[in-house]
């Protein structure tokens, strides 16, 4: 009795550790990289902030991805951009003046493509939503 309890509390720590949870979903590294069958429901997500936050936040994010940004225009909130040879559309969309919605689609409208592109973009804005966005005061 007594193993039990220590292999099931070494198992809960090493699962600590490593930093998931039981019962959560994680995906490996090859199913991120290998294409697949997308849903239109898994490229949107709402954010609850302002859209030109997330329009900047959405730009950084396909520029750390290391994604090639192709077009920009501010004023209708798109971004085209290149991810593994193919053209994918970022629109921002206002919903109301604290939340808005960010669309990954595919520019040829066909959703087989790797998941990674659209979690990363996703993941980055995330963990980077957090930081308020500052001024850089003009140098003097």
């Amino acid at each position: 009795m007594e193993r039990l309890i220590v292999v099931l509390s070494l198992v809960i720590v090493l699962l600590s550790i490593s930093g998931q949870t039981i019962g959560e979903e994680v995906m490996s590294m090859s199913t991120l990289v290998t294409p697949q069958k997308m849903s239109f429901e898994d490229c949107n997500k709402l954010y609850k902030m302002p859209s030109d936050k997330l329009f900047y936040l959405a730009i950084s994010s396909i520029n750390a991805n290391r994604f090639t940004v192709d077009e920009i225009q501010s004023k209708t909130g798109y971004i085209l951009f290149t991810a593994v040879g193919k053209q994918f559309l970022a629109s921002v969309v206002k919903v109301d003046n604290n939340r808005s919605i960010l669309k990954l689609t595919p520019a040829d409208n066909v959703y087989y493509f790797q998941p990674g592109i659209v979690l990363n973009v996703f993941k980055y804005i995330d963990v980077n939503s957090l930081e308020p966005l500052v001024q850089i005061p003009p140098r003097s």
